[in-house]
């Protein structure tokens, strides 16, 4: 009996290998983020009952119920599972092609470069309309990869030049950030320090029409270039050898992990470690294929999100935690975790 399935467009234009063990694991992990997310839907400063967050979606619920959930939580609910996924993605791209286990936008410098472009139009625009910065930090995530791939081109581009020069990256942005922030007025430092830790408060419908075309289109475009990344895992010279046009997929899905970020970061800010842990996380229940990590990152990705999300709205009410703050708290002891683990590599 064949342990997965194969699609096949007409002409094999198209043909996807679908593992019964990735197809199950991503079956599980898509009901657990539908439960951690109709249980924060119930959680807050007035609770509901899950079946009565259930009867609300089924048109059963009462109209203070059905206000609640659709209006006041449910955008932030979504919010949190897109930025998630996208982080998630992100981070399993940029693994896949660096083939090393510390890699992620956010630690590589691209979310930084996002973090520059929108803290400079947080600080010198402040009177523009903040429906241009998810443009911007776009931009700023663009412009970071693309300096990111030219200053490690020499014949091509290696992972092991393409990590150095990104902690470089990331560390200089870090660096024009504080300076921005010093020199900015006091009421100004404080909306981009909250920007900077990652929050999803306020977010709106508007929010989730903005961002879910690109999450959702990016993702599936990851996926279809899931066979690319496989072959990079084999190493440079076999990569070549076999057919592939290594340095044009290399770069096309670094400008893939740019958009991802710079989606994600627009609306919820620098959260920090998502795009490391989840993938890791998939890696460890299905093994190292990029098809499969990356469908079962996005929803372990999106259930991180959702907890830190929900621990930060309920756990210190009625302070609202931003959620970079517990992403961060997990996040920082495993990459310490894996910089043990690697220490030899």
């Amino acid at each position: 009996m064949r342990n997965y399935h194969a699609l096949r467009t007409k002409k094999d234009l198209l043909s996807l290998h679908l593992h019964n063990k990735t197809l199950w694991v991503s079956v599980i992990f898509a009901f657990l983020t539908v439960i951690v997310a109709v249980i924060s839907l119930g959680m807050g400063e007035m609770n509901i009952h899950p079946i009565d967050v259930v009867k609300v979606f089924l048109g059963m619920g009462s109209e203070q119920h059905a206000l609640i959930v659709q209006q006041f939580r449910l955008p932030r609910i979504v919010i949190a599972i897109l930025v998630g996924a996208s982080l998630a993605a992100a981070g399993s791209i940029m693994q896949g092609i660096v083939r090393n286990p510390l890699a992620a936008p956010d630690i590589l410098g691209i979310s930084g470069g996002a973090s520059v472009a929108a803290v400079a139009f947080l600080l010198w625009f402040e009177t523009s309309s903040i429906t241009w910065l998810p443009p911007i930090a776009f931009l700023g995530a663009t412009l970071a990869t693309l300096l990111l791939y030219v200053v490690a081109w020499k014949k091509g581009v290696t992972p092991f030049r393409l990590v150095l020069i990104g902690v470089g990256i990331k560390i200089a942005a870090s660096a024009i950030v504080t300076v921005l922030i010093m020199f900015s007025p006091f009421m100004l430092q404080n909306k981009a320090v909250l920007w900077l830790t990652g929050s999803i408060y306020g977010v709106d419908w508007s929010d989730v029409i903005m961002i879910l075309p690109w999450s959702a289109g990016l993702i599936l475009l990851a996926g279809l270039l899931g066979r690319r990344v496989n072959i990079q895992h084999l190493g440079d010279d076999i990569a070549v050898s076999v057919g592939s046009r290594l340095q044009i997929d290399r770069f096309l899905l670094l400008i893939i992990c740019a958009a991802l970020t710079g989606t994600a970061v627009s609306v919820g800010g620098e959260i920090s470690f998502v795009a490391l842990l989840a993938p890791h996380i998939a890696k460890q229940i299905i093994g190292p294929s990029f098809g499969g990590v990356l469908v079962v990152s996005t929803f372990i990705g999106s259930i991180i999100m959702l907890v830190a999300d929900l621990i930060g709205r309920v756990a210190f009410a009625p302070v609202d935690v931003p959620v970079g703050v517990f992403t961060s708290a997990v996040g920082a002891p495993f990459f310490i975790y894996l910089l043990y683990k690697n220490r030899n590599r």
